[in-house]
């Protein structure tokens, strides 16, 4: 063996630890799903800590088997005051009455399921969860995990949630309802993104489709258009005498 062999042979051990240093410092390590699920937990709980009263202005389209053509149009106003109380007010209806017929109970289910979020939380006492991959969204990174709902409850979801990598909230969840709403009302399907809102992470657009007896496919589309942040929010309560609450209009760009 020349000296030149010699030397080659002795510098490939060191080369095989630099590329594993390297490959160790640009590769990404993934948490177990215990750890994803017990920091997406802590993070949640840091975010109710976080709410503050709030008015959302919503915008709801009601769409049949075209989704070109919009069949109802509403708008609504829905005031929360932490930790658990929603109101809400229909501001606007146009098109066909179901939409707005449609959308009130969907704003009585969510006012309900408000008062007992901790029985629909993204929580191990609630679901089963399973990593499936790594995934970006809007160039953050995530980790998706199966959502697998402990009981048929209609407030329950099976389905997919991306949960952000570096601050462990949920970015999207696609999936189905745990159980059929009603016999009237089949294979429903939904979607929700979340998104900051003055220090708030919230959920701020939705998507529901559901085989409707009679009626057909249908799909409900809602976006938050704008929030108004205050220390008393006047739909949920009267403001006290004197200089009113300081409020902030904070606009959701689509």
């Amino acid at each position: 063996m020349t000296v030149r062999q010699q030397t080659s042979w002795l510098l490939f051990p060191h080369l095989v630890a630099v590329v594993a240093c390297a490959s160790a410092q640009t590769g990404s390590t993934v948490p177990t799903v215990e750890a994803i699920v017990a920091r997406m937990t802590r993070a949640r709980t840091q975010n109710r800590a976080h709410f503050r009263p709030y008015v959302v202005t919503r915008d709801y389209k009601l769409f049949g088997k075209e989704r070109d053509k919009t069949k109802s149009q509403v708008i609504a106003d829905v005031a929360f005051v932490p930790p658990d109380s929603k109101k809400y007010t229909i501001q606007q209806t146009t098109g066909s009455g179901l939409g707005g017929v449609i959308v009130r109970r969907m704003l009585a289910n969510e006012a309900e399921v408000t008062k007992d979020y901790v029985s629909t939380d993204f929580s191990p006492d609630n679901y089963g969860f399973r990593f499936i991959r790594e995934e970006d969204v809007d160039g953050q990174r995530c980790y998706v995990l199966d959502l697998l709902p402990r009981r048929k409850d209609i407030h329950l979801l099976r389905g997919n949630v991306w949960v952000d990598a570096n601050t462990y909230l949920p970015r999207r969840f696609e999936g189905e309802l745990a159980k059929a709403p009603s016999w009237w009302v089949r294979d429903v399907r939904v979607a929700f993104v979340y998104g900051k809102v003055g220090g708030m992470w919230l959920q701020t657009a939705s998507e529901a489709s559901a085989n409707v007896r009679v009626l057909g496919r249908s799909t409900i589309v809602s976006r938050d258009l704008s929030y108004k942040l205050n220390e008393v929010v006047a739909a949920a309560s009267a403001p006290p005498k004197g200089n009113s609450p300081r409020s902030r209009l904070v606009v959701i760009p689509h």
